[in-house]
């Protein structure tokens, strides 16, 4: 697992990930995680644009910006995923997020199969805001979080061979590629020092049939008492066949694309 560094000026912890994002982001104390979902997707520039336009507005440094959720064309070459990162870091670079050479924001990047952007774009974002005095801490579940999205290829392993699972969508292939999944998200929160029974949004990625496995991988876990969100999405690389990301977040808005 990462290691928790704090990017104080943000107002929250992250938890060490590779080059294009962090493996999650955790509130300091003090401080609340809110979501905003763009109306319809918005392209990328267009996306970061609206977003420094409204932490501007809150009077938030655009360090609070602490997790994205885009969305693509379609899925990636590896190669491709990786020229795509080089764009979408600059950005975050520019923004002084990245210190020591890490980048603190998660993110999740999915392609829809149905109806998907010509381009990628923003799905949704979430930043970091100071509790008003007198508010409620939240405390009791822990502060708020987000888990970046994983998919089943274990970060560190060769590409494509240390795919779980690789190519094998058979009943038994999924449920390899499920449980991973789901055992990944339960080890990022661990390492954010998040409450996992606290999680109040679970979004699932993939084109597959998972309802099989609700019961025996999903239910013990704890995640169907807030609800699963599935999106039918793909993974962003090629190969990869299933996705997810946790949140805690107290508050999740929908921005109009008239105020974009």
């Amino acid at each position: 697992m990462g290691t928790l560094h704090q990017l104080t000026d943000g107002g929250y912890a992250f938890l060490e990930g590779g080059y294009p994002y962090s493996q999650g982001i955790v509130a300091l104390p003090g401080m609340a995680i809110e979501r905003i979902r763009f109306e319809r997707p918005v392209p990328v520039a267009t996306g970061f644009d609206a977003i420094a336009k409204h932490l501007r507005a809150i009077g938030r440094p655009l360090t609070a910006l602490a997790a994205c959720e885009l969305r693509s064309p379609r899925q990636f070459t590896l190669d491709g995923f990786r020229e795509f990162n080089q764009g979408y870091r600059k950005v975050l670079e520019d923004w002084g997020l990245v210190r020591n050479d890490l980048n603190p924001v998660a993110r999740s990047n999915l392609a829809p199969q149905f109806d998907p952007p010509s381009e990628p774009c923003f799905h949704a974002f979430s930043f970091t805001v100071p509790i008003p005095a007198g508010a409620s801490t939240g405390t009791s579940r822990g502060p708020d979080f987000v888990v970046a999205g994983s998919g089943e290829w274990p970060e560190g392993t060769p590409f494509p061979d240390g795919i779980v699972a690789r190519a094998d969508v058979s009943a038994v292939g999924l449920s390899r590629k499920v449980e991973y999944v789901l055992d990944t998200m339960r080890r990022r929160a661990d390492g954010l020092g998040a409450d996992w029974h606290g999680v109040t949004a679970a979004q699932v990625y993939t084109v597959h049939d998972i309802h099989p496995l609700l019961g025996t991988a999903f239910a013990p876990r704890g995640l169907l008492g807030a609800g699963l969100t599935v999106f039918a999405c793909r993974p962003p690389i090629l190969e990869l066949e299933f996705e997810m990301d946790v949140r805690r977040v107290r508050t999740e808005r929908v921005l109009a694309i008239d105020a974009v």
